[in-house]
């Protein structure tokens, strides 16, 4: 699956992006093809998966919303589970 990010530069919406595309990555790793920034204008702060728009400005931003999204659109057996991401990380031996 590939996400893409699309912010406004002028609006200042890149550290968001930047924070979105991280946790997304955490999350679900190889799992995703990739998770693209895209610089856009006039406001524009939207997500798309595969091409299907799963997230769009105005709507209240909520990551949580939008990872479970991701998940429930790749299945259950894709991404790092929670338990297993400490060890992946080198957090438990």
């Amino acid at each position: 699956m590939q996400i893409t990010i699309e912010y406004c530069v002028p609006c200042g919406y890149l550290p968001r992006a930047t924070e979105a595309q991280t946790r997304l990555l955490d999350e679900f790793g190889n799992a995703l093809e990739g998770v693209t920034l895209k610089t856009g204008r006039k406001g524009v702060f939207t997500f798309t998966a595969d091409g299907e728009e799963i997230y769009s400005k105005p709507a209240e931003f909520d990551i949580d919303a939008i990872v479970a999204t991701v998940r429930e659109k790749l299945g259950p057996a894709e991404g790092v589970q929670p338990e297993g991401r400490d060890l992946l990380m080198g957090k438990k031996h």
